[in-house]
């Protein structure tokens, strides 16, 4: 059947992912499934990015994840090595903030985002 569109279980919209890989001169032609799975293996990576991170929070007796625990997780996992560079580039001006949603009044007050690992 032409035209018929294809559905997949990602989080990461393959389209644009596709767009990005396109703008390097060097890329030539992409499978089809080239997209979906950099999406999943990105879920997969920021899953347990965030996983790790959410434990340093939990044995800090915090409830809201900071910069400085992404960057203490980052440090300290041998896994995100290459990421060293960028955490050491992150403001500590803003570790105290917490990400809440833009302009409230009395009858919206802000809202912490929490990240559960064990919800997906």
């Amino acid at each position: 059947m032409p035209g018929q569109k294809r559905k997949y279980n990602v989080r990461f919209p393959p389209g644009r992912i596709k767009k990005i890989m396109q703008k390097d001169t060097e890329v030539g032609r992409i499978a089809t499934a080239v997209p979906v799975i950099i999406s999943k293996a990105l879920e997969m990576f920021l899953r347990s990015l965030l996983t790790m991170t959410c434990k340093i929070t939990q044995s800090r007796n915090s409830r809201v994840m900071s910069i400085n625990h992404m960057k203490q997780c980052i440090h300290s996992e041998k896994l995100f090595d290459f990421l060293n560079d960028l955490a050491d580039q992150a403001s500590t001006a803003s570790t105290s903030d917490v990400c809440t949603q833009p302009p409230y009044n009395d009858k919206n007050p802000p809202t912490p985002f929490f990240f559960n690992p064990h919800k997906s």
